[in-house]
């Protein structure tokens, strides 16, 4: 039989042969193409909600979202909480706000409506006092820290005790103000204690806001000496810029003021902020106990 160029066959009486019907597959039926879960496991699911299905069915929960916590920080406490604040945020994800100032002053602006959500104190009477007005979550106040005080001169040789403040060496001594500032009472009562009557002294006294603003006092030179938390003087904690390398300081025995407890509270703001709960549980961490030794605070 003979076939034409297109290979099918001539019918036998001359008419054109007929070709072949070829059938429209029709609409695709619903579902997956066959194709897509190839070379997938079985049970696979495909694309990113599927992937969050699967998620949920195992009982995985995606992280929960970082959060802010603006804390109010005593001056004293500032290189402490730079750091401490820094690991937090390493560890959680969390962020810290930091406001540091006097104690009283910080007080007073939570006293006036600003956010604050955790205050970390220089003493214990104005956490309590936040916690009596209703500015505080009651029992959630606690001592973090006993400071301890200090007399220091950028001047090597220039403290040799509490008998320096007897010598024409000293002529300008910086405290903090007692009215707002812990360390600045602790300071008056050591004072005291020593025999020094008020208008009465070889020196001429010189209040600074805070003991941040005596600090920096003492290491320009605008002071010969000053009464700063002991937190201050030792390592890793750095002098402002231009200061001297190295000085002199003596540790105040604490029976010669009244002990500076240093308490923390969570403030109303902060009640339903789970970073500021979380902050204050990691500031009563072992591993921040262990620094805050290390810079001169006690923990116990």
């Amino acid at each position: 039989m003979t076939r034409g160029a297109t290979g099918i066959a001539p019918r036998r009486d001359g008419s054109p042969p007929r070709r072949p019907s070829v059938r429209s597959p029709g609409p695709r039926p619903a579902g997956p193409r066959p194709s897509s879960l190839r070379g997938r496991a079985p049970g696979a699911l495909a694309g990113p909600i599927g992937f969050l299905a699967l998620l949920g069915s195992v009982g995985l929960a995606a992280p929960a979202a970082a959060e802010t916590v603006r804390a109010a920080v005593a001056s004293n406490f500032a290189p402490a909480a730079r750091e401490i604040a820094a690991r937090f945020e390493a560890e959680t994800g969390h962020r810290v706000l930091l406001s540091f100032g006097a104690t009283g002053q910080l007080y007073a602006q939570i006293v006036q409506g600003a956010p604050f959500e955790v205050f970390l104190a220089a003493d214990a009477e104005r956490p309590a006092l936040a916690e009596t007005a209703g500015l505080a979550v009651p029992g959630a106040r606690f001592t973090y820290a006993v400071g301890r005080l200090a007399l220091v001169s950028r001047e090597p040789d220039r403290i040799r005790g509490p008998e320096s403040l007897r010598t024409p060496e000293i002529t300008r001594l910086a405290l903090a103000n007692p009215a707002t500032a812990p360390y600045g009472r602790a300071a008056v009562e050591t004072l005291r204690a020593l025999g020094f009557a008020p208008g009465s002294a070889p020196f001429r006294l010189v209040q600074g806001t805070n003991v941040g603003q005596v600090f920096s006092f003492v290491h320009t030179g605008n002071a010969d000496a000053g009464f700063v938390a002991l937190s201050q003087t030792v390592p890793p904690t750095r002098p402002p810029p231009g200061a001297p390398p190295a000085g002199s300081r003596w540790v105040v025995p604490e029976t010669l003021h009244a002990p500076i407890r240093q308490q923390a509270v969570l403030l109303r703001p902060g009640e339903d902020n789970g970073a500021a709960a979380a902050f204050l549980r990691f500031l009563r961490s072992p591993p921040v106990r262990e620094m805050l030794a290390r810079r001169g605070y006690r923990t116990d």
